[in-house]
């Protein structure tokens, strides 16, 4: 198990570019088997993720070629589908979250799927109904294998059909997607998840041949063809790791520029970082966080104290509430957190609560952070990262405090972010790495 050992109390100073986007590369990955033809994909972040999704399509029999430091070629022209049904894809399946994308594709195209429960983050339940529900309604069978404990799904002839999705799920509205683009006839997807990732996935599907209509809305129409072809694309900025960036340059008062961020899509993270009281610069493409001595929290014009929730986009994305948390404990005034979505992604606060944060656990998906200001910084700590948006928030958390911490178990932010100590030294912070202890 790997640690940070993190030195508090440093400013940061210059200038850092997002990776590529991890929620973008796992169904982008996903679908380039979906054709036999050359699909390659640029600005693939090197993280752990990612990096366990490219094997798992090596061991599927997909040729990967690595062209530069963020760029692959796939072609899944001698696609293993035996190895689908073994014990190797099972166990490596369930280790990482992203595989639940690869149901879509490997139905679509050659009419059989597994289906394990995944691994991943330590936040809650994440039902897959969704998934299993669309897909079925588009004529695959589905039945519960007890002693592999996973869902295998077979469907040799798909046919578009009209659906109303339970909740705007991503992952479940990109599997029926990717499903539904070599399904015979339309399919009319009502309720459908419209966040710029998914955009990107609709758009690459289509320069590969496919016919989809309603692009970022909630209401896609696919009418579905033989066969697709081979594309190139280029990942969005992580919308996720600018949020850090910002909530990280604000709490640490130090004088940051982040480039490249495609400002369209981050939607309204911005706005929700300026009601913390954070000013964000826009300049051309880029965000710049100057210093900040303090920032204060807006109230409600009612004077009603703050509320930051998450929602389906274009509403704020739940994998940044983390750091919303952390960022507010050292600013002044008051304000709820509400994380709808997953019921133990707060859990974390306690060890914040340790740190000195005053932080009230109203339930599993509400906490309410009174900001002590800078003037009482929070103490070091050690501490363990349960998954990796609590990670970095408690990254970002040891960067302010007063003295040194540290934080064990960080191959879960490394499932997320490409070499963050390294970046982050770069700039002035203090972050030595030991290896496993």
């Amino acid at each position: 198990m790997a640690s940070y050992v993190i030195e508090g109390g440093y400013s940061l100073n210059g200038t850092i570019t997002p990776q590529g986007a991890k929620n973008e590369a796992l169904q982008i990955i996903s679908a380039t088997l979906l054709t036999s033809e050359i699909v390659t994909i640029h600005n693939i972040p090197n993280i752990l993720d990612v990096n366990n999704l490219i094997d798992l399509l090596r061991n599927l029999g997909v040729k990967v070629k690595k062209i530069d430091d963020s760029t692959y070629s796939f072609q899944a022209d001698d696609i293993d589908v035996e190895f689908i049904k073994s014990p190797a894809f099972l166990q490596k399946s369930r280790a990482l979250r992203g595989s639940v994308l690869l149901v879509g594709p490997l139905i679509a195209r050659f009419g059989y799927a597994i289906f394990p429960k995944p691994g991943g983050d330590k936040i809650g339940r994440r039902r897959l109904d969704t998934h299993l529900v669309g897909i079925q309604a588009l004529g695959a069978k589905c039945e519960y294998n007890t002693a592999i404990h996973a869902y295998e799904l077979e469907g040799k002839h798909l046919k578009g059909t009209y659906m109303l999705l339970d909740e705007a799920s991503v992952t479940g509205t990109a599997n029926i997607v990717m499903a539904a683009v070599m399904a015979a006839g339309q399919t009319t997807i009502y309720n459908a998840a419209c966040e710029p990732y998914l955009q990107q996935l609709c758009k690459l599907l289509v320069n590969m041949g496919a016919r989809i209509e309603g692009i970022g809305s909630n209401l896609l129409k696919i009418t579905g063809v033989e066969k697709l072809e081979g594309a190139s694309h280029r990942l969005l900025p992580d919308m996720i790791e600018v949020g850090s960036f910002i909530g990280m340059a604000a709490i640490t008062a130090s004088d940051l520029t982040i480039k490249d961020v495609s400002i369209p899509d981050l939607g309204i993270i911005p706005a929700q970082f300026r009601r913390l009281g954070i000013t964000v610069n826009q300049k051309g493409d880029d965000l710049h966080i100057p210093a900040h001595d303090h920032y204060e929290i807006e109230t409600f014009m009612d004077g009603s104290i703050m509320t930051i929730a998450d929602a389906p986009w274009p509403g704020l994305t739940p994998d940044l509430l983390s750091v919303f948390l952390v960022v507010a404990t050292q600013a002044t005034g008051s304000v709820l957190i509400h994380q709808k979505m997953f019921e133990s992604r707060l859990f974390f606060v306690d060890k914040l609560i340790d740190m000195g944060a005053q932080i009230i656990l109203c339930d599993p998906h509400r906490a309410t952070v009174i900001g002590l200001g800078k003037k009482h910084r929070l103490k070091a700590s050690t501490m363990v990262s349960p998954d990796i948006r609590a990670g970095i928030a408690l990254l970002i958390a040891a960067m302010s405090a007063d003295g040194t911490s540290i934080i064990h178990n960080i191959e879960q932010i490394d499932r997320g972010y490409q070499n963050i100590d390294s970046r982050l030294n770069a700039l002035g912070a203090r972050i030595s790495r030991l290896g496993d202890i």
